[in-house]
């Protein structure tokens, strides 16, 4: 099967027609003299459904994909702020949607700071197509293996089935 691709641009606060939940938002940036700061979470700007548990970031090399994965109870928020440009890829993975047949894609990073909503049952994967290891802020609404990390992870881990239908394009 192959995926055809909606590319979503980085502009103001927009939902995504046909992929209902995910938000994508610029970034607040402020700069000054001193440098810049990042609005990376505010309590009055995120979507009401949402219950922030956790935060933690990630750095990824130049070329890497993190992805694609999907979560059954968690919701996710990300910041994509740089030093490096990444590439998000979205599938709607819940009931009654086109799965795998439709995709959607958003450049953002360093060129187009932002923040993505990713509710639960969307598959989401982004690769830095940066030149320099880039780092990611996510915000989840579980925490990671649960209280005291006695759980079970809330992740289907499509990049390690070679059979998965969620497939972000070659580079």
């Amino acid at each position: 099967m192959s995926t055809v691709w909606q590319q979503v641009e980085v502009r103001g606060i927009c939902k995504i027609p046909g992929l209902p939940g995910v938000r994508v938002e610029a970034l607040p940036v402020f700069n000054d003299g001193r440098g810049s700061l990042h609005e990376l979470y505010r309590s009055d700007e995120i979507p009401k459904e949402f219950n922030p548990a956790m935060a933690c970031c990630s750095w990824s090399m130049a070329g890497v994909t993190r992805g694609p994965h999907q979560h059954v109870g968690q919701d996710d928020y990300f910041t994509f702020a740089g030093p490096s440009d990444f590439c998000v890829y979205l599938w709607d993975d819940r009931s009654g949607s086109a799965k795998a047949a439709k995709g959607w894609f958003i450049n953002t990073g360093a060129s187009a700071p932002s923040r993505i909503y990713v509710p639960r049952g969307v598959v989401h994967a982004y690769r830095n197509t940066g030149k320099v290891p880039g780092v990611v802020v996510t915000v989840t609404s579980l925490l990671f293996k649960g209280e005291n990390r006695r759980d079970p992870v809330d992740e289907i881990r499509h990049e390690l089935n070679p059979h998965s239908p969620y497939k972000p394009p070659q580079s």
